[in-house]
């Protein structure tokens, strides 16, 4: 049995079938294939040109982009960076904000897990099965509430198919790099007629520590010593879904089961290990009822999210996260030129954290919101407007398992967060597009904003939350401009955001001993003094701060149809280009944030010719010395050198995909500015060093 699927009762079953899969294949199947994708985050309408910046990775682009985790696979893309805590979690930050602030979706609907809680919790996906990934910067996030005002990650998968599928198709995956000696793979499989569609997938994923450009020393047990590798970065993770759709005259009705299987190192410890285990249960349905009300779209879905850290061969803290989602959108027949929707979400989650390290409570939190959004059609462009209002519970049960710690706030509060926004588009010419948004939005803290009290290993802080912490508000502004003239595109997007109480973690300057004693004085010992391992005290409060930011893509035709000169009728040589830079203040001290992303330009060559496509770029990160006080680290710059080689090739009726792909050419030793290990925590933690991936893609 081929590695992927040693550990997947699901890919056991597929596995018997991608041998036929490439014979089954109908004509139309290809065809379909080449459809234009619409960009469905933050754009329920359907439009063609969307207002807010949006980015989507698909196939190719997805494939060569593909990391471990999504944070890292995302990095790099236009106003996204990466919380990296090592190569098994990573989160995405946006603009220069994480966590809460950045929602992340499966196709369109909640998906919660613990990683906003912690850096070295992951996040449960992986891009071996994801069809699509959509990143929505800007105001429009809006629409997905209060924890979007820095953007929204759309993981698309069609586990439920939202579409007949004629015949039968999907795609398997396979591929070794050597950086990790990662071995992965995973199968697509979907099926169906015009009534019925099915959907199985299934993915495995093995590495060993990562290789870096440093020797670092590792008391693990199990490998100790000085090594060029990140010393406990090693994963496990396999998992899969079933679904199936069944088509009416005038709708749909889809289900699906999912599960996310990982055990993975921490590498800020050398001896703790993550055993991670997350079920998702959805449904999903479409009804035309005609009249008024066109269309009726609903998601429903429950996820048991659950996560025990273990030292050595202990089990230790036990994270929980249950929680059950529901979205409900109604869209009305046009007026006019007028065309929009009405909205219902009602989220209901149950968190739990038991052990010595559970620097949070169990809490509950619970939230409905209604939402719209329009859309104005105009003989220059378009205007949108989306408003939401919302009412948040948020309760903590404090430790019920250890009544008699008390350090923790037992009670509840209530919140009714509002948010609005305004966009527009003009066509100034067939080329020329000017884009603005406008929006003010109001987020509830978090729990853990809220009760948190106690000692977080993972930040090397002890957190403490404040009960009587008021809504965080925020208006932001952005102006862009993009111009397309066949192959030759550009984009620019500038933006300010100021808040007028944004939540955040805050240095107090003391310490605190495990067991919470305030700056606890040495032990005096017949071998002297004993100074106890402490933990530097940080508060959640509420400051003024104004992040500002400019963010510029484009592609510019060098040789080929459209370029300046011609190569052959086949042959393209195209320049890819990019470059962020993001500015992050407390405006109360006018000191900066804490884990902003430094300015980033990049480049790309690419050139296809034929089945051959080639690739090779570099990404070059300016030092980042706008650090705050109290410990936090500079880095230092660094640029990163990648190159891609892919060949395409037809079998029967299966395309094949064979490429290669190196990371990091030079084995640079380079630091993230967005990581709180390089930054606070553990500052022998850098980047991977040169890694060779080898692949193969076969669609059918």
């Amino acid at each position: 049995m081929p590695f992927f699927f040693r550990r997947s009762a699901v890919g056991v079953a597929v596995l018997s079938l991608v041998s036929c899969a490439a014979w089954a294949q109908s004509d139309a199947d290809a065809s379909a294939a080449t459809l234009r994708e619409v960009t469905v985050t933050g754009n329920p309408l359907g439009a063609t040109d969307t207002i807010s910046p949006t980015t989507s990775l698909s196939r190719d682009a997805l494939l060569l982009k593909s990391q471990s985790t999504l944070g890292e696979t995302l990095n790099g893309v236009p106003g996204v960076s990466s919380t990296y805590f090592g190569p098994n979690a990573s989160r995405p930050t946006i603009r220069g904000q994480d966590g809460d602030r950045i929602r992340i979706l499966q196709n369109g609907g909640s998906a919660p897990d613990a990683s906003a809680l912690s850096y070295d919790h992951a996040v449960p996906v992986d891009v071996l099965v994801t069809d699509r990934l959509e990143v929505l910067r800007g105001p429009s996030a809006l629409q997905y509430g209060g924890s979007a005002v820095g953007g929204v990650v759309n993981v698309i998968d069609n586990r439920i198919p939202t579409e007949p599928i004629e015949g039968f198709g999907g795609r398997a995956d396979v591929g070794f790099a050597t950086g990790n000696r990662e071995k992965a793979g995973g199968v697509v499989l979907e099926g169906g007629n015009n009534r019925y569609a099915l959907h199985v997938d299934a993915f495995s994923r093995n590495s060993d520590d990562v290789r870096v450009p440093l020797a670092i020393p590792c008391a693990n047990p199990q490998r100790p010593g000085i090594a060029y590798k990140l010393c406990n970065s090693a994963n496990q993770a396999d998992g899969g879904a079933l679904g199936g759709t069944m088509f009416f005259d005038k709708g749909w009705l889809g289900a699906s089961v999912s599960t996310y299987r990982s055990d993975y190192g921490t590498v800020a410890e050398d001896d703790v290990t993550i055993r991670m285990n997350s079920d998702r249960y959805a449904l999903e349905g479409e009804w035309q009822p005609g009249g008024f009300f066109t269309n009726v779209h609903a998601k429903l879905s429950r996820t048991e999210y659950r996560h025990t850290e273990y030292e050595g061969p202990l089990p230790g803290t036990v994270f929980t996260n249950d929680s059950n989602a529901f979205r409900l959108e109604a869209r009305h027949q046009r007026i006019g030129n007028l065309d929009g929707l009405i909205g219902f979400t009602s989220d209901n989650g149950r968190f739990s954290a038991s052990g010595e390290e559970a620097f949070a409570p169990n809490s509950r939190t619970r939230s409905n919101a209604l939402f719209l959004n329009e859309d104005l059609g105009t003989s220059w462009g378009r205007l949108n407007f989306g408003a939401r209002t919302e009412q948040v519970k948020v309760q903590s049960f404090g430790d019920p398992e250890n009544p008699e710690l008390t350090r923790f706030f037992v009670g509840e509060r209530n919140f009714t967060p509002s948010s609005a926004a305004f966009g527009a588009l003009v066509d100034l010419t067939p080329q020329w597009q000017l884009t603005s948004n406008l929006a003010y939005t109001e987020r509830a803290p978090k729990d853990y904003e809220l009760f948190a009290n106690g000692p977080h290993v993972a930040t090397a802080a002890w957190e403490i939350g404040d009960p009587d912490l008021k809504k965080e508000k925020s208006t932001g502004f952005e102006l862009g401009a993009q111009w397309k003239d066949g192959p030759n595109t550009a984009r620019v997007n500038a933006y300010v955001t100021r808040f007028s109480n944004y939540i955040g973690l805050t240095a107090t300057g003391r310490e605190r001993s495990a067991d919470g004693e305030v700056n606890p004085p040495p032990v005096d010992t017949p071998e002297g003094l004993l100074f106890p391992e402490t933990f530097a005290e940080y508060v959640y409060r509420g400051v003024p701060a104004r992040f500002t930011g400019i963010e510029a893509n484009g592609n510019l035709r060098l040789l080929g149809t459209g370029g300046f000169s011609r190569l052959d009728d086949a042959a393209t040589l195209d320049l890819e280009w990019r470059g962020d830079l993001v500015r992050a203040t407390n405006t109360n001290t006018n000191l900066p944030l804490p884990r902003i992303a430094p300015a980033r330009v990049g480049a790309t060559l690419a050139y296809g010719d034929g089945p051959w496509t080639a690739r090779v770029g570099f990404d070059h990160y300016a030092a980042q010395d706008r650090v705050p006080p109290f410990g936090d680290i500079p880095t230092d710059a660094y640029t990163m050198w990648n190159a891609a080689l892919t060949y395409k090739m037809r079998v029967q009726r299966a395309n094949l995909t064979w490429y290669a792909r190196i990371d990091n050419i030079t084995d640079q030793l380079a630091y993230s500015a967005t990581s709180i290990l390089t930054t606070t925590v553990y500052p022998n933690a850098p980047l991977p060093g040169r890694s060779l991936k080898l692949g193969l893609r076969a669609t059918f």
